[in-house]
């Protein structure tokens, strides 16, 4: 099939070049034009798409990048990942109205829209359905298809693949969920259908507030064991070791990324702007991980402190600034907030971050994490633990470290 994959970031990147590998023709879109040269010259920006991978798939003709929206027409299915950010605590949806405005200029009888960007339950029904049918004067159900089918993407995970992750799928009738699911059955080893778009868009949002409100959780209790005189990761080892009814969830400076600051707050001011009630669960989560980067700070203050050191003439080295263990994405990381608190307490405060390229833009001076910086530092903050850490030397040669991944252990060491 001629199939359209408009979004060509994280989560349309992957699947564009997995349905042009199973034997569909791809058409990558996306407006930003060094993207699309970049693809169009073979270099993967997406650490789960191999370089390997993209050129391949481009020498046989089976996909192509393009910013022209001409390209798009004649297409069999089209795929939006657009991203769908918060303003202000406002879901921001243009990114899906004006793809949908696109697609729909090109839509014809027959052919099928799959939503996939994240976002409030009935947005595919009653935001995007509707622009479609009145750009194309089409009729969904009738003359088109459509559906909801979230992304589950998790950079780097070495446990589920892309295509091993289950697909959730739905459509608005059931003969659109027969064709959406027919296009992801020969993508993803298992689909899971279920009875409409809004329990699709529901479903992607519970799994992601399940986690927030799990990890803030144990973001607060850290701050309070602490105090208390109590090993919180020995606890929750401990409790580990029941084989029902416990997840296990630790603690962090923070969450980070594209989904756990961001998706939750999604169904939060769905449930206020059409109950008229808060989500206190999702509002309280979002309260105690904003300002876990607070209590980071405060703690490298107050061991500066104990030593005789003010903050405002210490050296602080950050090591890890993505949001998560050996990727490559810094959006919404928690340690941006952790480097200004230091930098506005007159710290001098460098950073290094071994899995971005060297022309990335840091908050913070960028330095390699060699034993004369270590050392050099007067307090050491690991707030992301990559495998490209050497943490033995670190904690061999740092003066005071402050580990928030319960890696190291010492007389210099300690936990959040």
């Amino acid at each position: 099939m001629q199939i359209v994959v408009a979004g060509q970031g994280y989560v349309g990147l992957p699947l564009a070049v997995r349905a042009a590998e199973v034997g569909h023709r791809v058409v990558g879109y996306d407006v930003d034009p060094h993207r699309v040269r970049q693809l169009a010259a073979g270099d993967s920006y997406v650490e789960d798409v191999a370089s390997t991978r993209l050129r391949a798939v481009l020498d046989t003709g089976a996909y192509s990048a393009t910013a022209d929206a001409g390209a798009l027409a004649g297409y069999d299915i089209a795929v939006i990942t657009v991203p769908t950010p918060l303003r202000d605590g406002v879901p921001d949806l243009t990114y899906i109205e004006s793809c949908a405005r696109t697609l729909g200029e090109h839509l014809r009888p027959g052919a099928t829209v799959v939503l996939e960007s994240t976002t409030y339950p009935g947005t595919t029904e009653e935001l995007m359905l509707p622009i479609l049918e009145e750009t194309s004067g089409l009729k969904g159900g009738v003359d088109f298809h459509v559906g909801f089918s979230p992304e589950r993407i998790a950079p780097g995970n070495r446990r589920w693949s892309f295509e091993g992750t289950p697909k959730l799928v739905s459509g608005i009738d059931a003969t659109s969920l027969d064709v959406i699911k027919g296009f992801y059955d020969g993508i993803f080893h298992t689909t899971v259908p279920v009875s409409g778009p809004k329990v699709a868009e529901l479903a992607k949002l519970i799994e992601n507030t399940f986690r927030l409100i799990n990890i803030s959780m144990i973001n607060e209790l850290a701050t309070l064991t602490d105090r208390l005189g109590v090993n919180i990761w020995e606890a929750i080892d401990a409790a580990g070791t029941k084989p029902f009814g416990f997840t296990r969830f630790t603690p962090g400076p923070g969450v980070g990324g594209h989904c756990l600051p961001v998706d939750p707050l999604f169904l939060s001011w769905k449930i206020r702007e059409d109950l008229g009630v808060p989500f206190r669960f999702v509002e309280l989560a979002d309260d105690v991980n904003r300002h876990m980067p607070d209590c980071v700070v405060q703690r490298v203050v107050d061991a500066l402190d104990r030593r005789g050191i003010p903050v405002s003439r210490a050296r602080i080295l950050l090591l890890g600034l993505t949001y998560k263990i050996n990727a490559t994405d810094l959006r919404n990381s928690p340690s941006a907030r952790v480097a200004e608190l230091l930098t506005g307490l007159g710290a001098d405060v460098r950073g290094a971050e071994p899995n971005i390229p060297d022309s990335a833009e840091l908050t913070v001076r960028r330095v390699d994490a060699t034993p004369e910086e270590v050392a050099a530092a007067d307090a050491v903050v690991l707030l992301m633990d990559h495998e490209r850490f050497d943490l033995p030397m670190i904690q061999q040669h740092a003066a005071w470290v402050l580990d928030c991944r319960n890696r190291m252990a010492g007389a210099n060491v300690e936990v959040l």
